[in-house]
């Protein structure tokens, strides 16, 4: 019976419509929003959400919709700086660590395990108590974080590729490490690796917005949905709208790129016999 391959994900459908909302609210918060963000009005402090105020106003008075909108660049700006330095300093390791191996491999997997034991919240703590707060801080925390599980991913994809036939015929017939790993061992790793990528962009998504609720991450006045949530949590009582907003926002950026990621894992996933149970 032939292989076949099952349809295209519905994870993948629903997780690109939710990103590609999350990049549309940030790329529209740099050309328009209903009003400032930072704003205040006290004589409109918590508002019901309304034609003038969509979503209603917060204890200051600012508009929820305005700061949610941009909110949305500085989830993305994190997770883009963070997650991308993750993927291209811990996929050159583990491809590095794939085509030496010897004593090469065994140093950047203790590397990687001893990176590992730092999360990257304490890593910001470290780094907040040596500079301060900030945005910078967070994004480096968090790329700290993703190096070494892409340097382990990239260096365990890598090693089943160079036991290929065909890439021993590449090697016989001279070809360097170097040529081979960029000729034939990274293509047929940047699946998985992308996958990877996806869902590690939503945990940065939740790393971003936990180091903001601890006031290490993003700096007011630019507003955070991490921060918004923490300014909330005096105010559940008096108006519970302020933490949903903000919380809701998370929880679907974080469920988009989740199921982009899930998506990718099923679309690459080697072909089945028969018909697809699914």
């Amino acid at each position: 019976m032939n292989a076949t391959r099952p349809p295209r994900p519905l994870a993948l459908l629903l997780g690109g419509l939710l990103t590609t909302a999350l990049v549309l609210a940030a790329a529209l918060s740099w050309l328009w929003t209903p009003h400032a963000f930072e704003a205040m009005n006290l004589a409109q402090r918590f508002a019901p959400p309304s034609a003038q105020h969509w979503l209603g106003t917060d204890a200051y008075g600012r508009d929820i919709a305005s700061q949610l909108l941009v909110g949305a660049r500085s989830t993305l700006a994190v997770g883009l700086v963070a997650v991308g330095l993750g993927l291209l300093l811990g996929t050159g390791l583990g491809l590095l660590a794939a085509a030496r191996r010897g004593w090469v491999e065994q140093l950047t997997l203790r590397l990687a395990d001893f990176s590992l034991a730092f999360p990257a919240l304490l890593t910001a703590i470290l780094l907040s108590a040596v500079r301060g707060p900030g945005l910078g801080n967070a994004v480096l925390a968090i790329a700290l974080l993703n190096i070494p599980i892409f340097a382990r991913l990239a260096r365990a994809s890598a090693a089943s590729v160079w036991a290929q036939n065909y890439v021993l015929a590449a090697r016989a017939c001279g070809k360097s490490r170097w040529r081979i790993t960029w000729e034939h061992i990274l293509p047929h790793c940047a699946g998985v690796l992308m996958a990877q990528a996806s869902s590690q962009f939503a945990l940065a998504i939740l790393a971003e917005a936990a180091l903001s609720y601890l006031g290490l991450g993003v700096q007011a006045p630019t507003p955070s949905w991490g921060r918004m949530l923490s300014e909330a949590q005096s105010l559940l009582y008096q108006a519970p709208q302020l933490a949903l907003y903000p919380g809701l926002a998370i929880a679907l950026a974080v469920l988009g790129f989740q199921l982009v990621g899930e998506g990718l894992r099923q679309l690459l996933a080697p072909p089945t016999q028969g018909r697809s149970p699914w």
